[in-house]
């Protein structure tokens, strides 16, 4: 199963990324993540990534997925992956599209998670008091939510367009959203 998680920052995709990645043992790849370790271990798109961070540059579409199709092509990916923070625009979903149907892996799905606004920032603010984040303040999150509206929303839709997307409400109890992407999944046609 190779699926793509979409939903507004602060949404939960990070938390039912771990809970699925458990639940149907394939690797959750957080490209927040694997910046971080490709900056980390100093390979060699590591240190391309590290100059570009250190210029305060955004890391390009060309490097990101140089990344990406680094990381597909590991051994625990062969049975599939739960990808979050790719694509964030509709140039990148074209982009993911063409590079996992050239390796051999197209993505079987895109899950949105749903979630309203005022619930999001109730829980950016609790989690700014349990985890100290300087970057989960109120007028950060409005700014990162319009970013999202404009930019990566729209790529529900190219998902919409062909058939792949599933959407989920995303409030509520951890354990339910979970059970309701489950049954979402189970339901879908083309997962069986």
């Amino acid at each position: 199963m190779r699926i793509v998680l979409l939903g507004p920052p602060g949404g939960g995709k990070g938390t039912q990324a771990a809970i699925l990645k458990q639940h149907w043992q394939i690797p959750h790849v957080s490209t927040g993540e694997l910046l971080r370790a490709a900056c980390r271990d100093k390979t060699p798109l590591g240190q391309k990534v590290q100059a570009v961070m250190d210029a305060g540059e955004l890391v390009s579409d060309d490097l990101m997925l140089d990344l990406l199709e680094q990381r597909f092509a590991d051994d625990d990916v062969d049975n599939g992956f739960i990808l979050d923070g790719y694509p964030r625009n509709l140039a990148q979903a074209d982009a993911l599209d063409k590079l996992l149907s050239r390796i051999g892996q197209p993505l079987d799905a895109a899950l949105l998670i749903e979630v309203d606004e005022q619930n999001i920032l109730d829980r950016i603010e609790q989690r700014a008091r349990e985890e100290g984040r300087s970057d989960d303040t109120a007028e950060v999150v409005r700014n990162r939510l319009q970013v999202y509206a404009e930019h990566t929303a729209p790529v529900a839709d190219h998902y919409a367009a062909d058939g792949r997307l599933i959407r989920v409400l995303g409030e509520g109890e951890i354990d339910t959203i979970t059970q309701r992407i489950l049954a979402a999944i189970r339901a879908a046609d083309w997962m069986q």
